[in-house]
């Protein structure tokens, strides 16, 4: 079975870099630990932990989204509602909604969601962001929890990855055919340029 070990990044957009990087950076305390570019084209990374990051493109004529509130339904093509970063403590909860606030971006009150409490906020970009805390003595991680009271038939064959819904893999790639092949970045990191 495949290991996972977090979100590598998210990918997201923006036309104001600089902003952006002031308020992931400067006010969120995320490191930018990463920057690829060229005219026309940036795409830089910032460190939410030790496994996670999130990621920028600056593109040109990009404008921030208009807010929406988190989980409000839509209709018609949506793709994105909002992401959640996790924070250590209910302090950490309290001491961004006291800095967004001051900085001048909208900070909800602190929600009780059963498992976890949140706090809700949007970046520059209106991208609409949430914090949460995990709530002691509940992780759903070790024991989910399904308290949906109409599951569909699917929800009910439980947590773990069902067997035999997907085809098999008939002809794996041999190892001898793997061929990694250079793409943006890496003239930057190995001088290696994208064909």
């Amino acid at each position: 079975m495949i290991s996972y070990n977090g979100v590598n990044h998210l990918a997201m957009a923006t036309g104001d870099m600089d902003r952006t990087i002031r308020f992931w950076r400067d006010l969120l305390g995320m490191r930018l630990v990463a920057g690829l570019g060229q005219p026309g084209y940036r795409h830089y990374f910032f460190q939410i932990s030790e496994e996670d990051l999130i990621a920028f493109f600056e593109w040109p004529g990009v404008l921030p989204e208009r807010e929406k509130e988190h989980g409000r339904p839509v209709a018609g093509p949506f793709i994105f509602d909002h992401v959640s970063f996790g924070v250590e403590s209910e302090d950490d909860l309290w001491e961004l909604r006291d800095k967004l606030a001051a900085a001048g971006f909208y900070a909800s009150d602190i929600i009780d969601h059963g498992f976890i409490h949140s706090l809700y906020s949007y970046d520059p970009n209106g991208i609409p962001i949430e914090f949460s805390h995990n709530v002691a003595d509940i992780d759903i991680r070790k024991h989910p929890q399904m308290r949906d009271r109409s599951p569909s038939e699917v929800t009910k064959e439980g947590a773990e990855p069902q067997p035999g819904i997907w085809p098999a893999v008939a002809k794996p790639t041999p190892v001898a055919k793997r061929v990694v092949y250079p793409g943006a970045g890496s003239e930057l990191f190995h001088g290696k340029k994208a064909t």
